[in-house]
C-alpha cells in the first residue's frame, strides 16, 4: 500500500485543524494515533479533514470503508487545508449505523495569489464493526 509520507508533526497543544475549538491532542490527534475511534460520523469527518491538513494518508486509508477504499492515496503536497465548515448532518450518531455529513473544506496554495479553493461534498459514512468509516461522497450541486 503506497501512502504519502509527508505527515507533518503538529503539537498536541496546537489548535485542531478541524476547528472544533479543542487542541489537536484531545481532538483529532488521538484518533490519528489510534488511541480512540470517532464516536460519530461528524467526528470522523472532522478527523479526516485534519488528516488532510497534516498529511496523514495512512489514517485516511484506515478510515475508508473497504468496499470503496483505493489501494493507495497520494496527497497533494502543495495544498494547505485550513478551514472546515460543517453544513449539515443526518444521522451518524452514537446509535446509528449510517450517516451523512455535508461540508465545505477550504484550501489554498501558500504563496500563490488567488489559489484559494474549496471542496463541497456530501459524504456517506457507515459503522459496520463498531467504528465509523467513510464510504463515498458526492458534490451536492451536481
Amino acid at each position: 500500500m503506497t501512502t504519502d509520507s509527508r505527515t507533518a508533526p503538529l503539537a498536541d497543544d496546537a489548535r485542531c485543524p478541524c476547528l472544533s475549538g479543542e487542541t489537536y491532542g484531545t481532538c483529532c490527534g488521538r484518533l490519528h494515533r489510534g488511541e480512540s475511534v470517532a464516536a460519530t460520523a461528524e467526528a470522523l469527518m472532522r478527523s479526516r479533514f485534519s488528516a488532510f491538513a497534516v498529511g496523514d494518508a495512512e489514517y485516511l486509508l484506515r478510515t475508508w470503508h473497504p468496499s470503496t477504499r483505493p489501494a493507495s492515496l497520494e496527497l497533494d503536497d502543495s495544498l494547505r487545508w485550513y478551514r472546515l465548515d460543517i453544513v449539515a448532518t443526518s444521522r451518524g450518531g452514537l446509535l446509528d449505523t449510517e450517516g451523512m455529513v455535508e461540508f465545505v473544506a477550504h484550501h489554498k496554495v501558500p504563496g500563490v495569489r488567488g489559489s484559494a479553493g474549496s471542496q463541497h461534498e456530501r459524504s456517506r459514512f457507515s459503522k459496520d464493526t463498531g467504528a465509523w468509516a467513510y464510504v463515498d461522497g458526492v458534490d451536492p450541486s451536481a
